[in-house]
């Protein structure tokens, strides 16, 4: 009991989901001895999902694998290759199965705001004991209501996206992603593919006059339809935050400027063509910029914010590149010319 407890113990210790399902199936490896057990979750648009190895510990593994943090969504296996793992996923059932290490496949649904995608697979010699199953789901229904706690405290209570408190450490974290060496050549081809963080700020033009006009109910569901198209105009791995009020910031990786401003232009008209109930058409102004080296997330924001400025002066509804803007002269990198003052 006191090993069970001492995991359960180590499992609500992080505040950080990746850490939470690597000590799950760490906890679970210790105490059932299965020959594997993984974290899996679906990714993509309907019709085409792929799965995403959020933790995995395979034979011989000392400790558990995932997919990058970053990985392209076309290099993922699709759902119909694992037939049992999709009927789990699909009717939020446990699903029994054939193992392809030899033995039986376990496979359990995962639920809350984040892991309704997900699914836990366990390959045991035989069947799950009653006992051990019990343990399972006793184990799986903490992990569940820790999950939701987490979804509480991380994300906008309206609009469901990642809220402001959790931008600094996701802001690093990406950071350090990008300019960390990698430690094999496939992380650093996914990398490579994947290009450098960017940073976008995005702001709902004349949002007062919604307020003003139509009351603040109907402004909420502006900013709820708006969190719906971000979700759609971006990829799985994007990080999308509600800031407060009528600003949101987008975090994601791009191989280039170009790619940049085409994905923010795919929001910006996503947006200018969408029929809002009882407002009609609203638009966007967006700013963006590239994280660079040794970047704060204040500073990254900062020059996005700039961008974001320069946008609505310029008539709005438009999406505007701080660097580009550096490099016509219409702004000052403030940053860069300290740098030069110094030197």
């Amino acid at each position: 009991m006191s090993t069970v407890v001492d995991h359960l113990a180590e499992l609500t210790a992080f505040r950080d989901r990746d850490a939470l399902d690597a000590t799950l199936v760490g906890a679970l490896k210790d105490l059932l001895q299965p020959m594997a057990v993984a974290i899996y979750r679906a990714v993509g648009d309907a019709g085409d999902e792929r799965w995403l190895t959020r933790a995995r510990l395979l034979p011989g593994d000392a400790s558990p694998q995932a997919d990058p943090l970053f990985a392209d969504l076309s290099s993922l296996p699709p759902l119909e290759l694992q037939p049992e793992r999709r009927a789990c996923l699909h009717h939020q059932r446990v699903v029994a199965g054939r193992s392809e290490l030899g033995g039986v496949l376990s496979c359990f649904p995962l639920s809350g705001e984040e892991s309704s995608s997900g699914v836990l697979e366990m390959h045991t010699d035989g069947p799950l004991s009653t006992e051990h199953r019990k343990l399972v789901d006793s184990i799986l229904r903490i992990y569940r209501n820790f999950q939701g706690l987490l979804d509480y405290s991380e994300r906008d209570t309206l609009t469901g996206l990642l809220n402001r408190k959790t931008f600094d450490e996701s802001f690093l974290r990406v950071a350090l992603a990008a300019t960390s060496p990698p430690v094999d050549t496939e992380a650093h081809d996914q990398r490579r593919s994947a290009g450098g963080p960017w940073l976008g700020v995005v702001d709902i033009d004349h949002f007062k006059r919604v307020n003003d006009t139509h009351g603040h109910l109907i402004g909420d569901e502006v900013l709820l339809l708006l969190s719906r198209l971000m979700r759609s105009s971006f990829r799985h791995h994007d990080r999308l935050y509600r800031f407060g009020g009528e600003e949101f910031v987008v975090l994601m990786r791009c191989s280039g400027s170009d790619d940049a401003a085409a994905a923010f232009e795919r929001l910006r008209a996503a947006v200018e063509g969408h029929e809002f109930p009882r407002v009609g058409r609203i638009t966007i102004s967006i700013g963006f910029t590239q994280v660079r080296g040794g970047d704060t997330p204040t500073a990254a924001f900062e020059r996005a914010d700039q961008a974001v400025y320069n946008a609505k002066q310029s008539g709005r509804n438009r999406v505007a590149d701080h660097a580009a803007l550096v490099l016509a002269g219409t702004l000052v990198d403030e940053a860069r010319a300290s740098d030069v003052e110094l030197f």
